[in-house]
């Protein structure tokens, strides 16, 4: 298969680069790049273009693939990775979502100064890991019934508020407010339903997290105090997603779409970007199934939420105030959406895996506060580093199917990072600039040591260079709670 060399890449303008349809004769559409040259460059160096290219490949595909400036190697379609295909029977590829459905992220706001918690980041730490279950395969203190989990599985986050573990309000700041309406258990195996039955509430492992962190700077003081943050304030980042069920929702259907690609005469130049078309029996359960496993995570997120209230109050006690939702954004989904395109309205079926939603000022479905300014766009960044909330802008519709980064994006495995860092001495180095680490094993924080991933900085000037989201805050983290 021909490898793509820098000389293959054209500049359509700053930060947005191309791979001409020209460069392989299966190629649909052309493959786009946002991206600096310094970060260009440094995507060279794994197989993520590649994967981009077999991307567009993909039947129905409109307008081109399309890769954020987090991008890295991945399953199938590469990490950062935007695709849309022409709904009704353009193709849905699990590959494109990812294993992790609905892994996203959520900032949960408080009313502190981060002078109040000085004396008090490692206590909290502490607590928070004793609140939060984490790590691999590891359950939490809610015990599902066969009937409630369909229930979680078709109500989403509205579950956990009705059963107590958040408030009605929440609803309104989460994308598509914590629920997809063609979810349908059904579709989801007894083995799926059975690995999510007691994992409500839990974080697992890898890069999923819960972060304490304080607004290290404002950028856009008017989009700030919409978002209700502003300078020195604590705020809760949370990262996961629907942990075991998710994964044997992606496992069952890769399956089934290996066996099933012969049947509609579908090609393609990696197995791993198994598809079938979207209105097709295959297509629209997987559809189904995933956007059930989506309303898991949200409501995985939400009795998060909960549990980290509790360890706020256990520390804090009433002088905390508690904590609140800003908002909650995925990062692996597919998403039917109405984009413009050659001056007709049309309905896409728009594949993000690690990436995130950006939708500029006037979308409809914000929360009445965030109307005038944008979406939040959450981009934590890795553990010892920065993270950043921006807004979304009209002019990632217009280039990126209205997505951008959703993270740092990894520039070493998970195996080179275990062989370059000390996880002990890591972990006190953290400790003496101020950041407290609680996790399950010493393996889980050399994996995500800050050197395995790419500059975050960067990344995020990258994407408010290019226009497709607004910078607004800068957060720096005090304690992190890993699997």
């Amino acid at each position: 298969m021909r490898k793509v060399e820098k000389h293959h890449i054209k500049k359509l303008e700053d930060y947005l680069w191309e791979i001409p349809k020209s460069f392989r004769q299966d190629m649909r559409v052309p493959a786009r790049v946002l991206a600096s040259e310094i970060i260009l460059d440094d995507i060279m160096e794994d197989r993520s273009l590649n994967q981009l290219v077999n991307v567009a490949t993909l039947p129905g595909i409109h307008k081109a693939s399309m890769v954020m400036p987090d991008v890295h190697e991945g399953y199938g379609f590469p990490i950062g990775g935007v695709a849309a295909t022409i709904f009704p029977d353009g193709v849905i590829s699990p590959g494109g979502i990812g294993y992790d459905i609905n892994c996203g992220v959520r900032l949960l706001l408080s009313n502190l100064h981060i002078e109040d918690i000085k004396d008090h980041r490692e206590k909290l730490s502490k607590e928070l890991y004793a609140q939060i279950p984490s790590g691999m395969g590891k359950g939490g203190q809610i015990k599902l019934t066969p009937l409630q989990i369909d229930n979680v599985l078709l109500q989403g986050a509205e579950w956990a508020v009705e059963h107590g573990y958040g408030q009605r309000e929440d609803l309104e700041y989460m994308e598509s407010h914590g629920r997809l309406q063609d979810a349908d258990p059904s579709y989801i195996s007894d083995m799926a339903k059975k690995r999510g039955s007691n994992q409500l509430g839990t974080i697992g492992s890898g890069n999923h997290f819960v972060e304490v962190d304080y607004i290290d700077e404002i950028y856009n003081e008017d989009i700030a105090n919409a978002f209700n943050i502003q300078p020195g304030q604590v705020v809760v980042l949370i990262h996961t997603g629907s942990r075991g069920l998710g994964h044997q929702v992606a496992t069952d259907y890769i399956r089934i779409m290996v066996n099933a690609m012969s049947d509609y005469g579908i090609r393609l130049p990696d197995r791993e970007l198994a598809c079938v078309p979207f209105n097709s029996v295959q297509g629209q359960r997987y559809f189904k199934a995933m956007c059930a496993a989506a309303n898991f995570a949200w409501c995985n997120r939400e009795i998060i939420s909960w549990e980290a209230g509790k360890a706020w109050k256990n520390v804090f006690d009433d002088f905390g105030g508690g904590l609140k939702l800003m908002y909650d954004v995925a990062h692996n989904i597919a998403k039917i959406e109405t984009y413009t395109i050659d001056g007709t309205d049309k309905k896409v079926i728009v594949h993000r895996k690690g990436a995130t939603r950006a939708f500029g000022p006037g979308f409809t479905e914000l929360p009445e506060p965030y109307k005038e300014v944008g979406q939040p766009v959450i981009i934590p960044g890795s553990m010892g580093t920065c993270s950043y909330v921006l807004a979304g802008t009209e002019k990632s519709r217009d280039i990126t199917f209205g997505s951008c980064c959703h993270g740092a994006g990894r520039r070493l495995s998970r195996r080179a990072a275990k062989l370059q860092v000390n996880a002990p001495v890591l972990k006190e180095e953290l400790k003496e600039r101020g950041i407290f680490v609680q996790a399950g094993s010493y393996k889980g924080i050399a994996e995500e040591a800050p050197i395995a991933y790419k500059d975050v900085n960067l990344v995020v000037d990258t994407v408010q260079n290019s226009g497709i989201a607004k910078k607004v805050a800068k957060l720096r983290p005090v304690a992190v709670i890993k699997g």
